[in-house]
């Protein structure tokens, strides 16, 4: 059974669901929801999302219950080795699983991250640099690599 609890963010509402055992998923919504919980993952999350948008806490350690296929696992895996502040592009990323060609496959799964900035999805660019995609629109993706850059 899965339980969820909203969060405002300095990018928008952000909707967190998890069950008794790890996170299961960050969504965007327009509207805010029930923001308190008794589930303590979730308590853990909020804690610990705070911290991060206060520019206090640069890894996170909540368990995560990503469901995806083997090759999307192996790219949110690979994902979560990205540095704080640092970029990496695409191609980047299909190197490190062992995937050289799978260039736009590993955008897809990118794209399909359930858990974003946890996973940091938004630390992925193109090749040349530009920020590429981002399914929640690229004004948050440029605001959470200009406030890690910040810091």
């Amino acid at each position: 059974m899965s339980e969820f609890v909203c969060f405002n963010s300095p990018i928008g509402w952000l909707r967190l669901v998890a069950n008794e055992n790890a996170l299961i998923k960050i969504e965007f919504v327009d509207e805010p929801g029930r923001t308190d919980t008794s589930l303590e993952i979730l308590q853990k999350t909020v804690q610990q999302l705070s911290e991060y948008f206060a520019g206090t806490r640069q890894h996170f350690d909540v368990p995560l219950e990503m469901h995806g296929t083997d090759f999307q696992r192996a790219v949110w895996q690979a994902l979560r080795q990205i540095p704080f502040g640092k970029t990496v592009s695409y191609k980047d990323i299909a190197v490190a699983i062992h995937n050289p060609k799978a260039v736009r496959a590993v955008g897809q799964a990118n794209g399909r991250n359930p858990v974003p900035i946890i996973v940091p999805c938004h630390r992925v660019v193109a090749a040349n640099g530009k920020l590429g995609g981002f399914s929640s629109g690229l004004w948050r993706k440029e605001w959470l690599l200009k406030h890690e850059r910040a810091l």
